[in-house]
């Protein structure tokens, strides 16, 4: 692996972590450091382990049987896997995006408070002002400030995406991951998501999986090429798509494979 110089000001810190499914590989050895306020694109051909990692990081993969991890992830330097680790309390601080729209049964104005509300939030002024940021972060609530109370199933897909992406924030996140968000979107609503995000960021570190070479060179500030599992590269977005220092990563952006 190569890595870039980078003066670092990590939230996450992935050490050594190689994960297997039945026995299968799905990440060998890999360590990253993920920058606060910043967006990091881990970019890469399908199977790569680019989700597998996303998964990791917030674990979702808890439940999966059959599968063997090794190495270790810190955020703000906590291991995420020590056995004390509150997991429900890692998801509320770890949100995660996934490719399709996944918008729960209800309205808009429930789907986005949704979270809060199992928490035990019950201050309506604090529900109130919470729907407004979290729908506003997510370049949402111009809008659907009219249609609050009405099915989220109305929405557009575009729309839907971004709402999921304001359930996420109605939780106050320090970490969001997306995983392909745009994947499915028109132009124009994808363009919306990366604008969100292009703000969000500097409030929040962004973990994304891009859909295409093209939103990894748009939106990365960091950008990490993976193949097979492995961690093939690593440094600043502006360096890695103008001037990659692995023959690898060279061939994958230039088209060579993929």
């Amino acid at each position: 692996m190569t890595l870039s110089s980078i003066k670092t000001n990590a939230k996450i810190h992935i050490e050594n972590v190689s994960y297997a499914y039945g026995g299968k590989p799905a990440l060998r050895n890999v360590t990253l450091d993920v920058q606060a306020n910043a967006i990091s694109v881990l970019f890469g051909p399908a199977g790569g382990g680019k989700t597998t990692l996303l998964r990791l990081i917030n674990r979702l993969n808890d439940l999966v049987e059959g599968t063997q991890m090794s190495g270790r992830i810190l955020l703000d330097g906590q291991d995420i896997y020590a056995p004390d680790v509150d997991v429900p309390g890692l998801r509320r601080r770890v949100g995660m995006v996934f490719a399709l729209p996944l918008p729960l049964p209800g309205t808009v104005r429930e789907n986005v408070l949704y979270g809060l509300k199992l928490a035990g939030e019950r201050d309506q002024a604090r529900l109130e002002e919470t729907l407004v940021r979290s729908l506003t972060q997510a370049a949402l609530w111009d809008e659907v400030k009219d249609r609050l109370d009405k099915p989220s199933s109305e929405l557009s897909g575009g729309q839907q995406q971004r709402l999921c992406i304001a359930r996420s924030l109605a939780l106050e996140p320090e970490v969001v991951l997306l995983d392909e968000p745009a994947s499915g979107l028109d132009p124009i609503s994808t363009a919306k998501v990366e604008q969100s995000l292009f703000v969000l960021k500097q409030r929040y570190t962004i973990v994304l999986v891009p859909h295409s070479i093209q939103q990894a060179a748009r939106m990365g500030d960091y950008a990490a090429f993976f193949l097979m599992g492995e961690l093939i590269e690593y440094g600043h977005g502006s360096e890695m798509f103008t001037a990659p220092q692995e023959r690898r990563t060279e061939d994958y952006i230039s088209g060579r494979f993929g």
